[in-house]
């Protein structure tokens, strides 16, 4: 459940963002109804249209107002754990193994409290990993932080 709601807002933040409506580029009642209209202000009026009445979820489940469920989910802008503001004190709680600025990634990125230590101890013991070099950016530290995720068997559904 938490998967989905986190997805849900994911995907709510994209669309008012990036004016994607989940679901499809023609999904929802706020498409059909602005269908052939381009521009940021008509993208917002149909994803509102979409989330004030829920009928973007319900196409997506019924496969009805010309949503589908069927293909992978993609995001096409940054991450949203601005690390690069806080990489200087990220890296020295992870040489730590605990500190305000690992805690605050790990909250950002959902991992649960019970699953937190885990989390620390497994950037501390891959610091190496993490900061290959002096001259690493926050987009490199990300990139390994998720694949040391993926590969460790308790912090795997986190980033699946």
């Amino acid at each position: 459940m938490k998967k989905i709601l986190m997805a849900s807002v994911l995907a709510t933040a994209s669309a008012s963002s990036f004016a994607v409506v989940p679901g499809g580029d023609s999904c929802g009642w706020g498409n059909m109804l602005f269908e052939g209209q381009s521009g940021l202000p008509i993208h917002v009026v149909a994803s509102i249209t979409n989330g004030t009445s829920g009928n973007n979820t319900l196409g997506m489940t019924s496969g009805t107002n010309g949503c589908s469920a069927d293909g992978t989910l993609t995001y096409g802008g940054k991450s949203m754990i601005n690390l690069g503001a806080i990489l200087d004190e990220f890296s020295e709680d992870v040489a730590r193994g605990d500190g305000e600025a690992l805690t605050a990634v790990a909250v950002s990125m959902g991992v649960e409290g019970g699953d937190r230590s885990h989390f620390k101890t497994l950037m501390h013991n891959n610091f190496e990993t993490l900061f290959p070099s002096d001259v690493v950016n926050a987009e490199q530290v990300m990139a390994s932080m998720l694949e040391l995720m993926r590969t460790d068997a308790q912090l795997a559904k986190y980033v699946a």
